[in-house]
């Protein structure tokens, strides 16, 4: 009914719409239109990518009441109540059709909004939308309309496109001789490498000027590369780098893959026209492999800001750590809303309430989350933790706080365990101290015990669990020079917390494990000017010191061999990446101009049971004679290599030799025929000159 009235509107009634001089059918885009990217397959059927022409921030509502005169102000004061909850309507953009003959309205509306993306969500929200018994919205954009007129009445069958294989998005894992891939940014460039340790070298693998405008990020598993732009995201897979999909989201910033890399999150923000107004904040949630939007979240930057001091927290959506990307999360007020895939609906349509919550972490290993929610005001009742199971709601486990300033929680990366830091007021509340409460998830009823360091009122710098272990290591203290010390979960057959050793005054803020356990790198960023020691917790001795001037980052390769230590271009000298072994040992070094980027591609998680692997390292010599003769096979290649580029430059030098050996002989005749007795004597020999 909407779209038969839509023609017979008189477009001078509809104020706040640039319908002067517009012809639906007259508006061009423009072609090829490919967020900037060249396209790989001219074939490709482009997404319809939201204009600023005045018709995509315009919707039209059908399904309204037909009403009189005496109540189309009411109706009219209803509808703007609805939809401005979503998002601003323009003045004058919300228009009733009036039947001239009767004085009724027609029983739908045009609502125009400041913005694309705040139509669209409109749409997302109300449609289907119940205003009462005997009316439900059904919501369109005012742009489907032209769309929907023309299909065409008979049926067409479509054409039936044949088969393109893909590319294998899992070649790289298939290198022989193990290496990871790295992915740097640097001035317009965007390269991904072979990390060629054995040679000390980074080997080239793609290289590409103006890949992306802002950042680019490996999906989870490695699987993918994504390039950001202005129009939105495309990602990127096989040994070829090809184009596996795009994501159409206008200044996107943003962007979060899900654990199984089935779902890509974006989001933008778009600064208000009124400065009185907040920044909108939306938020796309989209099908990886079909490129298909899901669902779309929008609202102010104050709804979405739920993080410590009002800010926003990256992501606003938290995956279930079971790799399964079934459940994802936001904090709300006073609430926890949990969403289930693919159906991208809230759970059970309701979220969780929790009474001043202030933070919350998915376990990395199953759908249990742990929440912290501070202490009500008046003190009624008193901070807690809570161990949530999803999709039950059942609450496994929680532990009440008393006079907290402030949490971190820290989840052990197999899920294991799980340790809170809790900073306290001390009676006086001029001062904290610190204690941490440890989780053991794997045991029965969850047990839970408390820990201090000898001196409590010590500032916690850092604190880290081992991967594949049972380990974890704090650095505490004031100064510039703090200590290190290293503490288990297991003090042999009894499961209670047993410190192991202390490293006294280190020049140490930052601590990154090797995801194999057992190494660590204790490294002083920033102030302390990039520092490096490689520390073997096994063996409790430093395998090596170093040092990479203002290095900004510290990053493990997937399997735990080398470590990349960059500065970016925070820093103006220096810019670049130094490969180290994981024993210290430098490898190689590489300087690029303005620098802004490293990144390990990841790898997928082992096929090996945990208990295989530490049998594995056990017998690490019986294993490694294999590969002890491959790489010293690949030394003789590389020697042969070596010997082969040079034997290459001489015969270069001596075809070149040859090639000039005619010129030369007819030079010397004629200076000998200039010359006569002088050349004779030597004085102007070819040497000589």
């Amino acid at each position: 009914m909407a779209a038969a009235a839509a023609a017979e509107i008189d477009p001078d009634s509809l104020h706040g719409f640039p319908w002067d001089g517009f012809e639906l059918e007259d508006i061009e885009l423009p072609d090829g239109d490919d967020m900037g990217i060249p396209s790989d397959d001219d074939d490709d059927v482009e997404d319809d990518i939201q204009t600023e022409s005045g018709f995509g921030r315009v919707i039209v509502v059908d399904n309204l009441p037909s009403v009189g005169p005496e109540k189309q102000e009411k109706l009219t004061n209803v509808i703007r109540k609805i939809f401005g909850q979503i998002g601003t309507v323009v003045d004058g953009g919300l228009h009733m059709p009036v039947d001239s003959a009767t004085g009724m309205t027609r029983g739908f509306a045009f609502i125009e909004f400041s913005s694309p993306q705040e139509a669209a969500a409109a749409r997302e929200h109300t449609h289907g939308y119940k205003l009462d018994k005997s009316h439900t919205f059904s919501v369109n954009m005012f742009d489907d309309f032209d769309k929907y007129d023309k299909v065409p009445d008979a049926y067409v069958q479509p054409e039936t496109k044949e088969y393109q294989p893909t590319e294998n998005l899992q070649e790289w894992m298939m290198d022989k001789q193990g290496r990871d891939q790295f992915a740097i940014r640097y001035q317009d460039q965007t390269e991904v490498c072979w990390n060629d340790a054995r040679r000390a070298a980074p080997e080239d693998v793609y290289k590409r000027a103006f890949w992306t405008e802002s950042f680019v990020q490996w999906s989870p598993r490695g699987n993918m590369l994504a390039t950001v732009h202005r129009q939105g995201v495309a990602v990127w897979g096989g040994p070829g780098f090809q184009r596996l999909n795009k994501f159409g989201h206008s200044g996107v910033r943003l962007i979060d893959f899900s654990p199984a890399e089935k779902y890509l999150v974006t989001y933008s923000a778009q600064e208000p026209t009124n400065q009185r107004d907040s920044v909108t904040v939306t938020l796309h949630i989209q099908d990886v492999r079909s490129g298909r939007k899901l669902r779309t979240f929008t609202g102010t930057a104050d709804e979405f800001a739920m993080g410590p001091g009002g800010q926003l927290q990256w992501p606003v959506f938290k995956w279930d750590g079971s790799g399964n990307d079934k459940y994802f999360a936001r904090m709300g007020k006073n609430c926890l809303s949990v969403y289930e895939a693919p159906e991208m609906g809230l759970l059970d349509k309701k979220s969780l309430r929790l009474e001043c919550l202030q933070d919350f972490a998915w376990s990395p290993a199953a759908p249990i989350i742990a929440a912290f929610q501070s202490e009500q005001p008046g003190g009624n009742l008193p901070a807690r933790i809570t161990l949530i199971k999803i999709p039950e709601r059942t609450e496994l486990r929680q532990k009440n706080l008393f006079t907290v300033a402030n949490i971190k929680m820290f989840w052990h990366p197999q899920g294991d365990y799980l340790a809170v830091q809790v900073d306290r007021f001390t009676k006086t509340k001029k001062s904290t101290y610190t204690s941490f409460e440890l989780f053991r998830l794997k045991e029965r009823d969850i047990p839970m015990e408390v820990m201090e360091l000898p001196n409590k009122s010590e500032k916690i710098v850092a604190f880290a669990w081992e991967p594949k272990g049972d380990r974890f290591v704090i650095v505490h203290g004031d100064g510039a020079r703090p200590d290190v010390s290293f503490y288990t979960m297991k003090d042999g057959a009894k499961h209670v917390v047993k410190p192991l050793q202390t490293l006294n005054s280190k020049p140490c803020n930052a601590l990154f494990w090797s995801p194999q356990g057992k190494n660590i790198v204790l490294a002083g960023l920033k102030a302390l000017h990039g520092q490096l020691e490689f520390f073997n917790v096994d063996e409790m001795e430093t395998m090596a010191t170093g040092e990479h001037f203002m290095a900004t980052d510290v990053d493990w390769d997937p399997t735990g061999r080398y470590i990349a230590t960059s500065v970016t271009h925070v820093h103006q000298m220096e810019n670049g990446f130094n490969m180290w072994s994981f024993n210290g040992k430098l490898v190689y070094k590489v300087l690029r101009e303005q620098f802004f980027q490293f990144g390990w591609r990841p790898r997928h998680s082992s096929l090996l049971s945990r208990e295989k692997e530490r049998e594995i390292a056990k017998n690490l010599k019986k294993y490694s004679k294999r590969y002890d003769e491959e790489d010293e096979a690949l030394m003789n290649e590389a020697d042969q290599e070596v010997v082969d580029k040079r034997r290459a430059l001489m015969a270069e030098w001596r075809a070149f030799q040859e090639a000039k050996k005619p010129w030369v002989e007819g030079f010397t005749a004629r200076r000998k025929e200039i010359l006569g007795p002088l050349y004779e004597m030597g004085e102007y020999s070819v040497t000589t000159v």
